[in-house]
């Protein structure tokens, strides 16, 4: 089911989200929780969606990539989904990643993202999981992981001058920016 996405103001974006107790992940609730945010991210073209966007505290986030208009420079990912995500930074190298969100129409800006991660978790069936993540997938992964901590985008900008709407970062920026992602991926991979 495609539920309303939240906008900012909305409190529920500003929580620290609960964990799922592993026991409760196969239930029908969390299951189809799973299912509307699959949907609901695919419907409105995101590379991720978290929880609360949907308006429910809970520690789940998923992220994918595929033939995505909205972001066409990015590498396809496919379908994850991040049950009690930890993050951790494996370089203190950061990149300059220009954002979006499902949450705050029409704003872009650019945050400071670490280009490789590690991720563990639990997965949709509760199975627990480790892995790297690296170049641009890894700063969409810390903006699905911020959602959970509360945190949106804007609090991330560091030069409020890169905050610009769609259209504007589409005319005066996209082109630059591809090139630089092409950058990030040759040198840290997806």
């Amino acid at each position: 089911m495609i539920r309303p996405i939240i906008q900012i103001g909305d409190p529920v974006l500003r929580e620290v989200c609960t964990p799922v107790a592993p026991e409760d992940i196969s239930s029908a609730d969390v299951q189809a929780l799973i299912y509307d945010l699959i949907d609901t991210k695919r419907a409105a073209g995101g590379a991720g969606i978290a929880a609360p966007q949907v308006g429910d505290a809970r520690r789940i986030f998923i992220v994918e990539v595929k033939d995505n208009p909205r972001y066409p420079y990015k590498p396809e990912v496919p379908l994850d989904v991040v049950i009690n995500p930890e993050l951790e930074f494996l370089t203190d190298e950061r990149f300059e990643n220009y954002e979006g969100c499902l949450s705050i129409a029409d704003l872009r800006g650019r945050v400071p993202r670490c280009p490789h991660i590690r991720i563990r978790g639990l997965d949709r069936t509760g199975k627990p999981f480790e892995k790297e993540v690296r170049g641009i997938t890894a700063g969409t992964y810390q903006h699905e992981y911020d959602h959970l901590e509360g945190i949106l985008f804007p609090d991330r900008v560091e030069k409020e001058d890169s905050l610009c709407s769609w259209d504007a970062f589409r005319t005066h920026h996209e082109d630059a920016f591809r090139r630089e992602v092409e950058a990030i991926v040759t040198r840290w991979g997806s």
